[in-house]
């Protein structure tokens, strides 16, 4: 038996985007062979199902959220700069040049039913522990007095990500940069009372 050659990062980048892209139903097994180059008898070699694959991308997906997220902590002075920077990013900037405008977890959250209840759990898991990145970073700002304290780090950090699932929505209909950066600063003028 042959070994199958290729580079899985490479592999299940190429998946991300594409899943990230169509979602999972939509993406067919014709569709991942066009993109990653592979046979399906590798595909299902090296990462045994479809499934599997869509769960290895989502779990890319998040890791390659929490990293852009850490790169906005490590260049910001405050921990509300570092989050605001980090939405900026993510709705304005590669909003427009992701293969979706939409996240990846919402978006498998709304497509997936309970026919996939583990791709399903790993959505909502995944989608769940960035909000808890949120809520550590709205404690420090609570810590150094740029949020109020009258709502939890949790209450405040679910808000934070259903602001931006709105605001991801809102730029997909609407092409004014300008106005969604305006609706950015709006949001997080809020968190401060």
């Amino acid at each position: 038996m042959r070994s199958v050659k290729f580079n899985r990062q490479e592999v299940v980048d190429q998946a991300t985007s594409l899943f990230w892209e169509k979602g999972f139903h939509a993406t067919s097994m014709r569709d991942i062979q066009a993109v990653t180059g592979l046979h399906p008898g590798s595909i299902y070699t090296s990462f045994g199902s479809k499934e599997a694959l869509f769960k290895e991308a989502l779990q890319n997906y998040s890791r390659l959220a929490k990293e852009l997220l850490n790169q906005h902590v490590a260049t910001n002075p405050s921990p509300i700069a570092a989050l605001k920077s980090f939405i900026k990013d993510v709705v304005v900037e590669q909003g427009r040049t992701m293969p979706s405008e939409h996240c990846m977890l919402v978006k498998s959250i709304a497509e997936l039913t309970e026919d996939n209840p583990i791709l399903l759990a790993e959505s909502r898991d995944l989608l769940a522990n960035l909000g808890d990145l949120f809520a550590l970073l709205l404690s420090k700002a609570q810590g150094q007095g740029e949020v109020s304290t009258e709502r939890t780090p949790q209450r405040l950090a679910r808000m934070l990500q259903m602001q931006i699932m709105g605001l991801r929505a809102f730029a997909s209909t609407n092409q004014d940069d300008q106005q969604v950066l305006e609706l950015i600063d709006d949001l997080f003028l809020a968190l401060q009372y």
